[in-house]
């Protein structure tokens, strides 16, 4: 079943507009973001065929069948959650069956964690976004070499400057393990290239240094230490910032760099918003889907803040929603009894009218 089967059916109990235009925040290059509630034929419920949702290919457009709808409401899922409070004029069809679905017969302390927690995700992608804009790595991936130090005196020097200043070439370098000292290596240097010495490691993509067979008897030219740990941490960091640059969304990166603060605001935005709902849910027992601080938000988005402003007020904001979480007279999960019994009433009537 795609999508247009499913509106040409007579499946549905909700279709409505989600997203940025249901928060009041959208803007004139904003889309239009659908989600919606069906019920499977009966025959194929009963049967071999199930099916949880149907969705479009890039998920502005997700429905829900009504076991996985109760499942996710079961977990005070913010989208969920949001469908249940849907703005009257964002509301596209909506079956009879579906008003028994009460917003306040299923919330709970639990939207501390699913609306703030997923909030406090966005501040730690906003983080790490500012990071990888102030830390860029460069295309040409280092190699254990860059990891290498060399004893000098009381001190070190990096490898790669000691083989220049002495004329000397990591090919020809031969390293054997110092026993007991982690990471330590004797190193020795073949100048007429007849002992065959592995080099310092064997190849460009190698990500360990290479050891050798070096004849008894034979005096070491130095004493090398390898980073292994600092390597490893920035191999980390180059496949995750290049990563990120191959999938990152191009239009909203340069959006960053416009407002020239560094951090993802759209994002930081919907940040906000989470976390004002997670207070207004813990103290008022209410799901405000649009926003009646637009303007507010909308300044977020725009990057009118400042990335270090703007964590620091979530943090204050968070510290207030844990206050609200302790005074909350909200049951500790939803009645999952009751939910089932409901999405049980709402397929039996819906089957025995269709």
């Amino acid at each position: 079943m795609n999508l247009n089967e499913l509106r040409q059916s007579n499946q549905l109990l909700l279709e409505s507009i989600s997203g940025s235009r249901a928060y009041g925040l959208a803007l004139p290059s904003s889309d239009t973001d659908y989600k919606g509630v069906f019920v499977l034929p009966k025959k194929q419920f009963y049967g071999l065929h199930q099916l949880d949702q149907v969705n479009s290919s890039g998920n502005d457009e997700v429905f829900y069948e009504l076991r996985r709808f109760a499942e996710l409401l079961a977990k005070n899922n913010p989208n969920i959650l949001e469908m249940l409070n849907a703005p009257a004029d964002c509301i596209v069809y909506r079956h009879p069956l579906f008003e028994l679905f009460k917003p306040s017969d299923f919330l709970s302390k639990l939207c501390r964690d699913t609306f703030a927690g997923y909030a406090i995700t966005q501040i730690k992608k906003a983080r790490g976004l500012n990071k990888k804009i102030h830390n860029p790595q460069e295309p040409e991936r280092k190699t254990p070499l860059h990891f290498c130090y060399v004893v000098k005196n009381q001190g070190s020097i990096a490898l790669l400057k000691w083989l220049e200043t002495n004329n000397l070439q990591q090919e020809h370098c031969g390293l054997v393990n110092i026993p007991n000292m982690r990471d330590m290596y004797a190193l020795f240097y073949d100048y007429n290239g007849d002992l065959q010495f592995s080099g310092v490691i064997q190849k460009e993509s190698a990500n360990e240094v290479a050891l050798s067979s070096v004849p008894k008897g034979t005096e070491p030219l130095a004493i090398m230490s390898f980073n292994k740990d600092g390597y490893s941490a920035y191999c980390k960091s180059y496949r995750e910032y290049w990563e990120w640059v191959k999938l990152r969304n191009e239009e909203r990166y340069q959006n960053t760099l416009q407002h020239g603060k560094n951090y993802d605001a759209k994002n930081m935005m919907h940040t906000f918003r989470l976390l004002d709902m997670a207070a207004e849910i813990l103290r008022d027992g209410e799901v405000i889907v649009r926003r009646p601080n637009r303007e507010e938000l909308l300044a977020v988005r725009r990057g009118e803040y400042l990335f270090e402003d703007l964590i620091l007020r979530a943090e204050e904001k968070i510290a207030y929603i844990n206050e609200l979480y302790e005074r909350c007279t909200l049951p500790e999960l939803p009645d999952l009894e009751k939910i089932e019994d409901l999405i049980l009433e709402v397929r039996e009537r819906f089957y025995a009218q269709n």
